[in-house]
């Protein structure tokens, strides 16, 4: 592996669905960092951008069935709106265990699309007020910029308000 390759270097499994998806340019913008990206204030650190611009990519389990949600790196998901969104019984916070099988990916690396298995996504409308976000691609050290209509559209993911709003 070249340096520059050893720089831009994402999880296979993410190269593979860049590809898939006909998003050949992004692996040459995929930036990674000798430190972790795996929270959002890392990530935003690292990047040098806001902590919005981040994407962060959430799963939970409603009723028991993995979902996807991504949202802005400064805002927490609210879950009783994950819930009303798809009508659930029930929304956690998915363990680490659930997370690797559904996605492929561990915790803090991982992406918004390119997953091991087809999940249900929402995206919170907070992502659009950027015209670029970052998102992790497929480790804790690689992050990549993506315009967020453009991600949202690769993601599949409905368009909803679940942002806990701070009183």
């Amino acid at each position: 592996m070249t340096a520059a390759e050893e720089q831009n270097a994402a999880h296979p499994r993410f190269a593979e669905a860049l590809l898939e998806l006909g998003l050949d340019d992004l692996p040459s913008q995929i930036r990674r960092f000798p430190d972790a990206t795996r929270t959002a204030a890392e990530a935003a650190a690292a990047v040098g951008c806001e902590l919005s611009q981040i994407c962060k990519s959430l799963i939970f389990a409603a009723d028991g069935v993995p979902v996807l949600v991504l949202m802005d790196g400064a805002s927490r998901v609210d879950l009783e709106l994950v819930r009303r969104e798809l009508g659930a019984e029930k929304v956690t916070r998915a363990r680490a265990d659930l997370v690797r099988e559904t996605t492929g990916y561990a915790i803090g690396g991982v992406p918004p699309f390119g997953h091991r298995t087809k999940t249900r996504v929402l995206a919170d409308r907070s992502l659009l007020d950027h015209d670029i976000v970052w998102a992790a691609a497929g480790t804790p050290y690689t992050v990549f910029p993506m315009d967020p209509k453009t991600l949202i559209a690769h993601a599949g993911a409905a368009l909803v308000d679940v942002r806990e709003q701070s009183e």
